[in-house]
């Protein structure tokens, strides 16, 4: 028997709460809890309140999802801190 597919949602980071959980207000006006995917913790990817994101919610629990796209920031100033030497400046061995 084939495994259901998982739905994808837009959504708003409301909270950020222990355990690398994040209370999420989908674009429907929906809320749930969020985890953070294994794909975003390995690359380091950080989560704040008032992010863009892409849950991925299963159909049979539609109160749980898994965090699996952070959108960019639209906010100025993000990139390098200043002060900070230009990226590929050093050779890495």
């Amino acid at each position: 028997m084939p495994k259901e597919e998982l739905m994808e949602f837009d959504g708003l980071v409301l909270e950020a709460l222990p355990d690398a959980r994040f209370r999420v207000q989908l674009d429907n006006g929906h809320e749930l809890v969020a985890y953070t995917a294994g794909r975003m913790k390995k690359n380091r990817i950080k989560t704040l309140a008032g992010d863009r994101v892409i849950v991925e919610v299963s159909p049979y629990d539609l109160e749980k999802g898994r965090l699996i796209f952070r959108h960019k920031d639209e906010r100025p100033g993000g990139g390098a801190p200043r002060g900070a030497p230009p990226r590929g400046q050093f050779r890495r061995r």
